[in-house]
């Protein structure tokens, strides 16, 4: 198409409830965001750098523009000296960077440390624990830098047992985290949580983590937009990619309003990873349905019903686990997981089903009208464990991918990390999450969501059961 006939401004296209990276080919061409409280209530997006309009040249392109890839593109700037472009199918940071439940906790994947421990030894399992003790220095400065504010409530994070049984296990991992990592951890009974901190009725007690924060999502993530432009990147909406060749060392990436060629490309799609964007990301994450929604404000009788004296992160010990918190505007949002398949997302008993989820912690909202409901993917690895890597050593492709719902914090640091590897300076990144690339399903991959099916019935039983 010659560029005097290409559109400025493609047209908008509608949310798709169902959409399904198993399924689907892509994510879409300029779709309207989710309906997430986090777009009602972060105002205006700000300006971007609008769609691909013609053939053009650059140094780095980072496909996705949610956390991870704003995070490269700013730490490739401001540490690297090089400015990048992004490439976003749809709105700016329209998958997960929107859609979760804006909770920041010191850590990166599904694995505790004791689980490193077990996978790596001591010596390895120490060195990630400051590497994620760093990841969340990153991202304070980050959100404490003054370039933006995405509302902050700092004061670290409650890991509740949502049954007696789970305690044990609780003391042995703070107990852990104190004389192994030396991070100042610790338990705390019922009485103690109901009385300084909330009343969830199905606490047992809780694990005390002292670092964790929450923040408003779409703040957060326009606050990168801003940030990363105002370094030197170019951020491009409506831009999917629609086609990748190599020629001569150049990635010749195809979009709707032209072709870009790069020297290098970093990946950061998280959940939203189309099957056929590139053969060393496909079929290695396991995209899995998080359904969140958000309550009316609460009078006062029902916040001190609920007993809420904290907006830190709360998230119980569930396999299949709830992740909730007080909102500054005196609203609650709880997610868990959902459905299977996009096909079954807006399946009324899912909502029903996190409904009482909150009824049961909290019994004084039952029948609680809801604000917002939404859901959306979440990129989780084989492993349980997140890569930041280049799959090729002779091809200048990168990805950071694979948080398991745990990628508000540490993504800022993924960013950073990335863009490291992508100017050449990544030698000394020696931890496995480095030196790996994300584990293949292999040949169960056309059974994944029929294991996943057995599993999710497995986790009930285990977390609700026994």
């Amino acid at each position: 198409m010659p560029d005097t006939l290409r559109p400025k401004h493609w047209p908008r296209a509608s949310y798709d409830p169902r959409y399904d990276p198993l399924v689907d080919a892509g994510p879409g061409h300029n779709r309207d965001y989710a309906p997430t409280y986090w777009i009602d209530t972060a105002g205006a997006p700000p300006e971007d750098d609008g769609p691909i309009s013609g053939d053009i040249d650059v140094d780095v392109v980072v496909v996705g523009s949610g956390y991870t890839g704003l995070s490269c593109a700013i730490h490739l700037a401001r540490e690297h000296g090089i400015n990048a472009t992004v490439l976003e199918a749809n709105k700016v940071a329209w998958g997960c960077s929107t859609r979760n439940g804006g909770q920041a906790q010191i850590s990166s994947g599904r694995l505790k440390r004791s689980q490193w421990i077990e996978r790596w030894g001591v010596d390895v399992a120490k060195k990630m624990h400051a590497e994620v003790t760093e990841g969340f220095d990153v991202f304070r400065d980050l959100i404490g830098s003054g370039e933006f504010d995405c509302d902050p409530q700092d004061g670290g994070h409650y890991y509740i047992a949502h049954k007696p049984g789970v305690m044990p296990k609780l003391e042995k991992e703070s107990q852990l985290l104190n004389e192994v990592f030396g991070y100042r951890s610790r338990v705390m009974l019922r009485d103690e949580l109901h009385e300084h901190h909330v009343k969830d009725q199905e606490a047992a007690g809780a694990l005390y983590e002292p670092d964790g924060t929450c923040i408003h999502a779409a703040k957060l993530a326009f606050g990168y937009l801003n940030l990363a432009r105002k370094l030197g990147a170019k951020i491009h909406p409506a831009s999917p990619v629609l086609g990748w060749k190599i020629k001569d060392g150049v990635h010749h990436l195809t979009t709707p309003g032209g072709t870009v060629r790069a020297r290098a490309v970093a990946l950061a799609t998280a959940g939203y990873t189309p099957p056929g964007l590139s053969n060393r990301t496909k079929n290695r994450l396991m995209p899995i349905l998080s359904n969140s929604i958000v309550t009316r404000p609460l009078s006062d009788e029902e916040k001190d019903a609920c007993g809420f004296q904290t907006c830190s992160p709360l998230t119980d010990t569930r396999t299949l686990r709830h992740y909730y918190r007080f909102l500054p505007d005196g609203r609650v949002q709880i997610g868990s997981r959902s459905a299977v398949t996009g096909q079954d997302a807006e399946n009324p008993k899912h909502l029903a089903l996190l409904q009482k989820g909150l009824y049961r912690k909290f019994p004084a909202l039952e029948g609680i009208d809801l604000d917002y409901s939404w859901w959306g993917w979440v990129d989780v690895s084989h492993d349980m464990m997140p890569r930041i890597f280049q799959p090729d050593p002779d091809k200048t492709i990168y990805y950071a991918l694979g948080y398991g719902g745990n990628g508000v914090m540490y993504s800022a640091q993924a960013g950073r990390r990335m863009a490291q590897m992508v100017a050449g300076k990544g030698q000394e990144l020696d931890l496995p999450i480095f030196t790996s690339q994300l584990p293949s399903h292999g040949i169960l991959t056309p059974f994944r969501r029929m294991g996943q099916r057995i599993m999710y019935h497995w986790y009930y039983l285990n977390d609700e059961m026994l």
